[in-house]
Parts: C-alpha cells; sequence; structure tokens
C-alpha cells in the first residue's frame, strides 16, 4: 500500500479580456500567450502521458472568466492569426539566424512549436480547447473544478452574501455549461476565505476547497494533522492545506526550480532586443515593443550577459528537478506516516500559467514528475480531492481562519492605499443591483436584456484581477479603466431603468462587447 499522497492543483485564470470594437487589441494577448505556452503544452503532456499508458490524477480549475473567452468565436479567431502571425516571424528568423547554429537551432524550435500549436488547435480542438480539458476528465486523468464568476475576492463582500451566492451561483452554472457536469469542489479567488462562506459551497454542492497554509493552522482548533490531511467545516465541507515546502521548490523566486541558470529566461524577447524597423510589424501598434514569445536567452546573468538557451541541458535540468521534488516528497510522506492514522496527502497548487508561460519547461516537468511518480508508487501516489474524500470521509472539525495567499497572506494585497477606491463603488452597485432584482417581477423584453446585462456588469467590476495589477503596479492604467467601465456601465442601466429611458442602441454595444454569461437572470441577485 501506498504511504502517502500527491494532491497537484493548478488554477487556470485569466480575467475576462475581450475588445470586439477594436481590430487589435493588447491586453487580448494575456489570453493568446496562455493558450500558446501553457493549456496547449499542458494538454499535449497529458496526452503523451495517456500513449505511454502512464495513469495521472490532476486537479485543473479552469475559471468562467477564461472558459467564456476559450469559447468566444471573435477570441478564437484572432488566437488562429495570433499564431499565423508567430510563425511568420519564427520563419523569418530562421532566416535571419541562417549563420548563426545556436539561435537557428532555437528559431526552428519556436517555429516547429508554433506551427504545432495551430494544428492542435485547429484540427484537435476545433478553435476550442476546452474539448481536450473535458476529454481528460471524462477519461479519469483530470478532476475540473470552478472558482468564483468572475474570480472575485470574497472576503471583502461578507456584508453582501447575496452578491456571494451570486458569484458561486453563476460558477456553478458555467461549469455545467462547458463541462456538462457539475463541480465537485472550487478553488476560492486568491485563496480568499472567512469564517461562513462553507455554509454557501454548501448550498451549491461544493465539497471542498483549498487554502493556504495559515488558513488551517491559524483555525479554530489545532489541526491534529497540520495540512496533511484536509479539516471538516462545521457542515461538513472539506477544507486542504498548501503544504509550504513543495510549494516553495516550485514557486520560490528565489530558489525555485525555474530560477535555475538553466532555463529559458522569460525577460529576454526579440520583441524588445531586435531593431524596430525589423520587429515592427509583430509588436503592436505606435511601435510598442511587446513579448513575441521568441526568447533565446538562458535565465543566467544580467540582461547583459546572459548565455544562449540550451534546449538539451534545460531538458536534462526537468529531469533532475522532477527527481529532486519526488525524492523531498518521498522523505515528508516516511517520516509523516508513522504520525497519522492515514497516508498523508502534500497539497501542491499553483497557477497553471506558471507552467509554460513563466518557467517554458514547467509542462514538461509535470510529464517528468509523473513518470518518476510512477516509478516511487509504493511510496507515492497522485490523488483528487474527491478521491480523497471518498477514501478518507471523517475529518477534523475545524473552522479555519481568515486568509488569503499573497503578500502576508491576509488581503492586503486586495485592499490597500492603491486599490481601496474600488470598494465604495462595487458595494453601491451590489446594493442597487439587489434593488433591481427585487423590484423587477415582470419585465418586459428591453428591460429583462437590460437587467441582465446589469448583473453582468456587477460582476465584472468585482473581478479581484484589477486590485491586483493596481497593487502590483503592471498595466495599472487598464485595471482602473476596467473597474471605471463595469461600474459606470452599471450605473447607467441602474439610472436608465428608475428613469424608464432606456437606449437600445447603447444597450447592445454594451452586450456585445461584454458577452459572458449568456443565460445568466439578474435574480441571481435576489435576496
Amino acid at each position: 500500500m501506498n504511504k502517502g499522497y500527491l494532491m497537484l492543483v493548478l488554477h487556470a485564470h485569466l480575467p475576462f479580456v475581450r475588445h470586439p470594437e477594436y481590430e487589435k487589441f493588447l491586453e487580448e494577448n494575456w489570453l493568446f500567450e496562455a493558450i500558446s505556452e501553457t493549456y496547449l503544452p499542458l494538454l499535449r503532456v497529458f496526452r503523451t502521458l495517456r500513449e505511454k499508458g502512464l495513469a495521472f490524477n490532476l486537479t485543473l480549475s479552469v475559471s468562467p472568466t477564461l472558459c467564456a473567452m476559450l469559447d468566444d468565436d471573435l477570441l478564437q479567431d484572432r488566437y488562429v492569426y495570433h499564431l499565423d502571425s508567430l510563425i511568420e516571424l519564427a520563419a523569418k528568423e530562421m532566416k535571419r539566424t541562417e549563420n548563426e547554429p545556436e539561435f537557428n537551432h532555437l528559431s526552428r524550435m519556436y517555429l516547429d512549436l508554433f506551427e504545432e500549436n495551430k494544428k492542435d488547435f485547429l484540427n484537435l480542438y476545433g478553435k476550442n480547447i476546452l474539448e481536450g480539458f473535458r476529454e481528460f476528465q471524462q477519461q479519469g486523468y483530470l478532476e475540473l473544478i470552478t472558482t468564483a464568476a468572475s474570480h472575485a475576492f470574497l472576503p471583502l463582500m461578507e456584508a453582501f452574501p447575496v452578491a456571494i451566492e451570486a458569484q458561486i451561483k453563476t460558477a456553478v452554472d458555467s461549469h455545467i455549461h462547458y463541462f456538462k457536469s457539475p463541480p465537485a469542489g472550487i478553488w476560492l479567488p486568491e485563496c480568499g476565505y472567512f469564517p461562513g462562506l462553507e455554509v454557501v459551497l454548501k448550498k451549491y454542492k461544493l465539497e471542498f476547497f483549498f487554502l493556504d497554509t495559515h488558513g488551517i493552522m491559524h483555525g479554530s482548533k489545532k489541526p491534529k494533522y497540520g495540512v496533511y490531511a484536509p479539516i471538516s467545516c462545521k457542515n461538513g465541507v472539506a477544507a486542504f492545506g498548501r503544504d509550504p515546502s513543495s510549494s516553495r521548490s516550485v514557486w520560490s523566486p528565489d530558489d525555485g526550480y525555474p530560477t535555475d541558470v538553466v532555463y529559458r529566461e522569460y525577460y529576454r524577447d526579440i520583441g524588445y532586443d531586435l531593431p524596430m524597423d525589423y520587429i515592427r510589424p509583430y509588436i503592436h501598434e505606435n511601435d510598442l515593443r511587446i513579448n513575441t514569445g521568441i526568447k533565446y536567452y538562458a535565465v543566467t546573468g544580467d540582461s547583459e550577459t546572459k548565455r544562449i538557451y540550451n534546449r538539451r541541458a534545460a531538458l536534462v535540468k526537468v529531469r533532475e528537478h522532477a527527481e529532486n521534488f519526488v525524492y523531498n516528497r518521498e522523505k515528508q510522506i516516511k517520516e509523516l506516516s508513522g504520525l497519522m492514522d492515514r497516508p498523508p496527502v502534500v497539497l501542491s497548487p499553483f497557477d497553471a500559467e506558471l507552467f509554460g508561460h513563466w518557467w517554458f519547461e514547467g509542462p514538461l516537468w509535470i510529464e517528468a514528475l509523473v513518470e518518476e511518480l510512477g516509478i516511487k508508487k509504493d511510496v507515492i501516489e497522485m490523488i483528487t480531492p474527491t478521491q480523497y474524500l471518498h477514501a478518507y470521509t471523517e475529518n477534523q472539525p475545524i473552522v479555519p481562519s481568515l486568509s488569503s495567499w499573497g503578500n502576508n497572506g491576509y488581503a492586503e494585497v486586495w485592499l490597500e492605499k492603491s486599490n481601496d477606491w474600488i470598494y465604495p463603488h462595487l458595494h453601491r452597485a451590489i446594493e442597487n443591483m439587489i434593488n433591481l432584482s427585487e423590484s423587477y417581477g415582470d419585465p418586459d423584453e428591453l428591460e429583462l436584456r437590460a437587467l441582465n446585462q446589469a448583473a453582468r456588469e456587477v460582476l465584472l467590476a468585482q473581478t479581484s484581477d484589477w486590485a491586483f495589477i493596481m497593487k502590483t503596479g503592471t498595466t495599472v492604467p487598464y485595471a482602473v479603466k476596467r473597474t471605471r467601465e463595469h461600474i459606470y456601465n452599471f450605473n447607467r442601466i441602474y439610472r436608465d431603468l428608475v428613469m424608464k429611458q432606456l437606449d437600445e442602441e447603447w444597450l447592445f454595444k454594451v452586450e456585445t462587447k461584454n458577452n459572458i454569461f449568456p443565460w445568466i437572470d439578474y435574480r441571481v441577485f435576489a435576496k
């Protein structure tokens, strides 16, 4: 019998970014880069493992906003155009570097990668990679779970339980819409929890969620097994706590695996390195330099002294790091197993985009990890939360503490001087949305459209990414603009409904742009 479990959980999420009013929009590249560098490579790894006959049990949360974008015809077509541009650029790079063998070898690697991405996207998935995730779920390799509808930071909405319920119900409805079955669990956005949240989760049949370490350790009781077994809230909803050691091995910006000097450097890209006349067709308008995805250097040294990336050396290091990860988990589990009445479970949760986008070799590390676990299967077995809870039905009752991940672990990333201005506006919009939902019992067709769009705008305004961006200082004007836009849209709809002066032409433009959750019923905000 195995002595313990590894629970690998990836959180795939991007905020809803869709701008049909522009021919090209810079922030849509967030999605295109994630498809190219994370989601398609992960699906490729899953196919390889399946072909090798290697069993794996991995948990993947796919946010409703990401689902909506992956399912969107406009964004799917724009991604194909994006791929065509990359293929053209990589072919030009092969010509430009034909007398530089090391660079030329890498340009061939990128051309092959971009062409394979296009082939997979069009031929395997018919432009919709949700089909790939659903297939691996049906075959028992993945457990797919959800997160809040627009990835709202729920602890800062505690005073508005109706709004929290709207986030959770819409998320569950979205998951059923895209994956044809209800989710068993949820990734709380930013791991943000407050005592009592589990009541709403239970109502929508969500059986588990994840917390950062201190959410478990600082709960109402001392956890008997630390974070190496889930705890049970009063109503039976389970909470799994993050193992700091395994997370640090991958996540640490100081000594995590991705910082190794042989891996590819994310921050050196030909979009910044090459002459403007050459690179102009492949960057943003007004000569705004951006990442193209073609990067020739390894992590070594400062920006001027980096070595050329050696793919073969990086693949050797991937294997070493997978072996090291399993070796350290094996030591952990052997030490813990004698102290527990059940096999310990080591929870390692990560943002999915770390694998491939930030850490180019990350998907291959997961492949090597599964292969190494196959060798050590008498000691460590991969497991999903549902599998664990079916095997071990009785868990220690504890009320977890208010917590999040992020700096200092108690919500300060999402509530501090750079972003605190948004919350009075969000809270007023929620109050007014509740009033609307209770005032209109039998709206006419145009009123119904306006009410449903008002609900969408309130949800989108709550997206945690905008506050996060304001705090971290990246693309702040866009985050501010998006927050203001959704608040403005809601306030205008609210005013027009109260004044009985709906502008159908303007409403149509807003519906066309922010077309998420087409099935939504505004009464989701009714008390």
